[in-house]
């Protein structure tokens, strides 16, 4: 193994903007402190990682297994097209089950397991780093033999939370994983895990200190969440302060396909009647259904939330979890209309800290979105306690001190 000056670090990630981005700080510590780093991944990510600087291994080329995902779920009754990439594992019938039990990241698992053992094997690696939600990577370090950090990307929720858990240890095996282990020769049991990672401010659920394991010792540390939403040659108004409040408006990346944008029409109907600078991030989606824009939004296309949020005052968003922290990060108060997943887990937080607001955005309109506007640029307390929590974001450890932390337990 390479000394602790030098070590080979392969870090497994699912194939989603949001399962990705939120790692990306740690990949780059790794490699700043001089350590060997190599991403495995897959769909739309290598590129993602490659416009990140980072040496990235696709470990399922020719297949976009998060577009199958989507289809899946978006469609009524099977997927072809999940069907046919299940298929190219040679282990279909694991995945229907898996599927009829609700996991779709079971098909992570089925399709990217592989790949990352070959990558990591030819790579050399000593260690594998994988976010929590990500069982390809576990998988890949008990075949490789070597240990794991495992890194949680949610702001809103951690394996440490006993609702997540149901008495379960965290590696119990399921179909999925019982049939790669057959197929693949993975030794049965765990790989050592030298940590696990959990990102939240203690007072939006993480660690006050760290603390271990309940159900098998291993130790909890905390991270600090340091934003990451892609580069981008920066606009000149981004970098002055507006007259005028300014209000960022987002649906994330899953949102628009999932569901299209009309959830947008009563955000940018109360927004647009409101003396207010607004920036419409909305990536690739499809705005005709909105209409003519107001005369104060800007429709920004693709940009990085921390390109804006140094100089917003809300932020009004799906509950996206990386979206979630962004603004906590900077100390802007949020309004949350949570879309599906993991989103009311954010919004519950939100509101629960008193950074923001929230509403069902099935049943929300226009005057409700201007009044809970209103209130969260007017009133004091909002954003006195998105400062609190982004000053307490500010003590905790950087990804950088995680690094330095962790190469040395490699051999231990």
């Amino acid at each position: 193994m390479a000394c602790s000056a030098d070590v080979r670090i392969l870090f497994s990630v699912g194939p989603g903007y949001g399962l990705m981005l939120p790692i990306v700080p740690l990949i780059w510590a790794a490699r700043i402190a001089g350590h060997e780093v190599l991403v495995a991944t897959t769909a739309e990510m290598p590129d993602v990682g490659a416009r990140a600087g980072l040496p990235v291994v696709d470990v399922f080329p020719e297949h976009d297994v998060w577009d199958a995902l989507l289809r899946g779920i978006t469609s009524e009754g099977d997927s072809p097209e999940i069907e046919r990439v299940a298929a190219a594992t040679g282990l279909s019938e694991a995945y229907e089950k898996v599927s009829q039990a609700g996991n779709p990241f079971g098909l992570f698992t089925l399709t990217m397991t592989e790949g990352t053992i070959d990558a990591g094997r030819a790579f050399g690696a000593d260690l594998v780093v994988h976010t929590t939600d990500h069982v390809a990577g576990r998988l890949a370090a008990a075949a490789l033999g070597v240990p794991v950090l495992e890194v949680g990307n949610r702001i809103s929720w951690s394996s440490r939370d006993e609702k997540f858990r149901n008495g379960r240890n965290l590696y119990d095996d399921d179909d999925v994983t019982l049939a790669l282990r057959d197929k693949l020769g993975i030794p049965g049991g765990p790989p050592r895990v030298i940590a696990r990672i959990d990102p939240r401010a203690p007072s939006m659920g993480g660690l006050v200190a760290d603390e271990p394991d309940p159900l098998d010792g291993i130790p909890w540390w905390s991270m600090r969440f340091v934003p990451f939403n892609g580069g981008v040659v920066v606009p000149e108004w981004a970098l002055r302060r507006p007259e005028r409040p300014r209000v960022g408006v987002t649906l994330g990346t899953v949102v628009p396909i999932m569901s299209g944008t009309s959830n947008l029409s009563a955000v940018i109907e109360a927004l647009g009647g409101m003396d207010v600078e607004v920036v419409l991030a909305a990536g690739k989606a499809d705005l005709a259904d909105l209409g003519t824009l107001p005369e104060n939004v800007r429709s920004a296309g693709f940009l990085p939330l921390s390109t804006f949020l140094p100089t917003a005052s809300l932020m009004v968003h799906h509950g996206g979890s990386g979206t979630t922290a962004a603004p906590l990060h900077y100390g802007v108060p949020q309004l949350v209309l949570p879309a599906f997943a993991d989103n009311p887990m954010s919004a519950e937080r939100v509101v629960a800290r008193g950074v923001g607001l929230s509403h069902d955005p099935a049943t929300v309109d226009a005057a409700t979105v201007r009044a809970m506007a209103e209130r969260l640029l007017t009133e004091p307390a909002f954003r006195a306690a998105a400062r609190e929590v982004s000053e307490e974001m500010a003590t905790q450890p950087s990804p950088s001190s995680i690094i330095e932390r962790v190469v040395p337990l490699v051999g231990a």
